[in-house]
């Protein structure tokens, strides 16, 4: 059985979420239908008050068997809540294995990513590994959409995500910002990172500014229109 109880995957929730039960189904031999002893949690944005919440779950005793199972699908976590799980993913309790799923593992912590397993998002029981590598990296549509589009269209986006005034918009509009930061990133690292290496660079400052409530979310995107190449898909 794999050594590993901590995993992150760069993922769709749902999509993520589905690798992780395949994964526990074969490697832990547990029946994921009904089964009190593994947890699904969903979140937008992922908190503090969320990871105190996990490494509360994470401390509890199995209900049925030895073993428990944690898997949180987020759309983007906080520094301070990856901070928050630092130290239930180093060492998880006895028998509990967790899943962290998000859309790229560009915002991940360097402390939290080193201590965790990264599971291949196409990770698959049926799928014999040397074809694992030869899969591409899943962009979101928004983000597909979004390098496609003519600079008229890309204006149009960025509009739209940057005209909300309620705050739980405002919210949403910088998950979805993200999601385009995230899918540019895919298709550049699908062309090979070597070619790329400057743009690259580029956005992982963009996903930082991104992660700070105060960025100018408009200015963010329109250098990003700027800066994606064309022809990327």
């Amino acid at each position: 059985m794999n050594q590993h109880h901590a995993f992150v995957i760069a993922a769709e929730a749902e999509e993520g979420i589905k690798v992780a039960e395949a994964w526990v189904e074969k490697e832990l031999k547990m029946v994921i239908e009904k089964n009190p002893d593994i947890s699904v949690l969903r979140y937008g944005l992922f908190s503090v008050d969320d990871a105190r919440r996990v490494a509360e779950l994470a401390a509890g005793a199995p209900f049925v068997g030895d073993t428990k199972v944690l898997i949180i699908a987020a759309s983007r976590a906080y520094h301070e809540a990856q901070n928050a799980l630092l130290k239930v993913f180093e060492e998880p309790p006895a028998g509990t294995y967790l899943f962290l799923i998000l859309p790229s593992l560009g915002g991940l912590l360097p402390t939290l990513r080193s201590r965790v397993h990264v599971l291949d998002a196409y990770w698959d029981v049926r799928r014999p590994t040397s074809d694992v590598g030869r899969r591409t990296s899943y962009i979101p549509e928004i983000a597909e959409e979004f390098i496609k589009a003519s600079r008229e269209k890309r204006s149009a986006i960025i509009k739209k995500l940057t005209s909300g005034k309620d705050e739980d918009v405002r919210r949403e509009n910088r998950d979805e910002a993200l999601v385009i930061v995230n899918g540019i990133e895919a298709a550049l690292l699908r062309q090979g990172f070597a070619g790329h290496a400057a743009t690259l660079s580029d956005i992982a400052t963009l996903r930082d500014y991104l992660h700070d409530r105060s960025a100018p979310v408009k200015m963010i995107l329109e250098h990003l229109s700027l800066m994606t190449p064309k022809n990327l898909l």
